[in-house]
């Protein structure tokens, strides 16, 4: 089957760019670009999901539930920590995405990583791996871990006008972090960045 031209363009730009560049970027959870894990830093991995909706893709995004230890109450794409059982951060991210909100490996077309982020605050390496979802979507969110499941236009994430820079103090130490405002969500730290690292990669020429 012959792909769509948004397709087409969302798979070259994802795998020409090939492994994750090494950055520096810093958000009030201490997140920044690395290509390695560093010293005691766990092993964690999202899946960006691209959902290929007839009109425009749009990016699965889930708001965790308040009580959970970590980041609890943030926007975030589905994931966490590598298992013993996890062969690849790939592999990690697709069993997350299925518990957490049932979306099933089979339904994913992995195209490739974004840049990889240490959040320092929770101690958290991540990969990000993005994948392209085709609808109808039959998801069963965790209600544990998962508050809520939205999406957002990809239009709205490549629009420059909707990434804000902020700045906050923690422990006496400025701290500037993309925001992303979208209808009610408040979009940031390391997931508002790696959506910023998405619509960089998806400009390059």
């Amino acid at each position: 089957m012959r792909r769509e031209p948004i397709e087409e363009r969302l798979v070259r730009a994802i795998r020409e760019r090939g492994s994750a560049s090494a950055g520096a970027d810093q958000d009030t959870g201490g997140a920044g670009r690395a290509d390695e894990p560093v010293g005691d830093l766990v092993p964690a991995a999202v899946l960006v999901p691209l959902v290929l909706r007839p009109r425009t893709p749009t990016v699965l995004l889930t708001q965790r539930t308040d009580h959970l230890y970590d980041h609890a109450g943030q926007i975030s794409f589905p994931g966490g920590r590598l298992e013993p059982g996890d062969a690849t951060p790939e592999a990690a991210a697709l069993r997350e995405a299925e518990e957490e909100v049932g979306l099933l490996p089979h339904r994913i077309e992995l195209i490739g990583r974004l840049d990889s982020y240490v959040i320092a605050r929770t101690g958290f390496h991540v990969v990000p791996a993005v994948g392209l979802v085709r609808p109808p979507l039959e998801l069963r969110p965790d209600p544990f871990e998962v508050a809520e499941v939205f999406e957002v236009p990809l239009s709205f994430v490549m629009d420059r006008d909707n990434h804000e820079r902020h700045m906050r103090r923690f422990d006496g130490v400025e701290r500037w972090f993309h925001v992303l405002h979208y209808q009610q969500h408040y979009i940031w730290g390391a997931t508002a960045a790696m959506l910023v690292n998405l619509a960089d990669v998806l400009s390059e020429p």
